[in-house]
């Protein structure tokens, strides 16, 4: 598939900000890549572009913005961010192979994420009986994952002005500890359930499921890392050894409350 080939030269040029900075590669060039990813199928697919495959391509692409420019403005006005983001394991030189070998990964991994829809427009355009009550799913499911990041970022910042030096547990950080991780892993699995409505080919389910498969991967990876950085912060506050028993990690209802010990998961 020829726009295949198209999208991963947009993801590898688009993706390669991390030749700045490496972190990049998995922050800001991750952001712009799926903005770039998706307003690219949607002008390759526009003569098939329905109203949800429509709002999903919108909701992924101010996803991505939003993420950029979050990231962007975060790393210039917080000093505790910045002291996270150039720690020293960061900005030690990284060897060129492995530099390519996360340049490469990136730039397959958002290919990935992305597909479903382009999938979805694809096998439309080739006549197959697509479902568009999949795309609609799909679509609807993805915006209120990305609401969810959006106000769970803002309950967050609201409550670190009041008292910077506490951990959050209002809002949704009631309900769960990462509440913006897991609007992005709603967000990609409405993204990802466009394929049951898409008559995708293995080849297609392949490559859509390893993209879905790798960002829930890097979603629970990042709640690790957040959660060994809080018990560090936190840990000798019985409050927030009440509030993290009682309050699953990243997915609520199902009682995960902690990942430290899955070494597996370290990104």
């Amino acid at each position: 598939m020829t726009y295949l080939l198209i999208l991963l030269g947009l993801s590898f040029l688009v993706s390669s900000v991390g030749w700045i900075y490496f972190i990049y590669f998995f922050s800001i060039g991750y952001g712009l890549s799926i903005s770039a990813l998706s307003v690219a199928t949607a002008v390759i697919f526009w003569d098939y572009l329905t109203l949800p495959t429509a709002l999903l391509c919108g909701v992924l692409f101010i996803y991505g913005i939003r993420l950029a420019a979050y990231l962007l403005i975060r790393e210039r006005r917080s000093a505790s961010y910045k002291k996270i983001l150039y720690q020293p394991d960061n900005t030690a030189k990284k060897p060129l192979f492995v530099m390519f070998m996360i340049w490469i990964s990136c730039a397959l991994l958002y290919i990935g994420q992305i597909s479903p829809v382009g999938f979805y427009m694809f096998n439309m355009s080739k006549l197959a009986p697509v479902n568009e009550v999949w795309a609609w799913v799909g679509a609807i499911v993805a915006t209120l994952g990305v609401l969810i990041e959006i106000i769970a970022d803002a309950e967050k910042s609201a409550a670190k002005r009041v008292n910077p030096h506490r951990f959050v547990d209002t809002g949704l950080y009631r309900i769960v500890r990462c509440p913006n991780y897991f609007g992005e892993v709603l967000m990609w699995t409405g993204s990802f359930v466009i394929c049951f409505g898409s008559c995708c080919t293995v080849g297609q389910w392949v490559i859509a499921s390893l993209g879905y498969v790798g960002i829930v991967y890097v979603m629970f990876s990042g709640a690790r890392r957040l959660e060994l950085r809080q018990s560090e912060v936190y840990g000798s506050d019985p409050e927030f050894q009440r509030y993290i028993k009682r309050t699953p990690l990243i997915l609520p209802l199902v009682p995960i409350y902690s990942v430290a010990r899955h070494t597996w998961l370290k990104g």
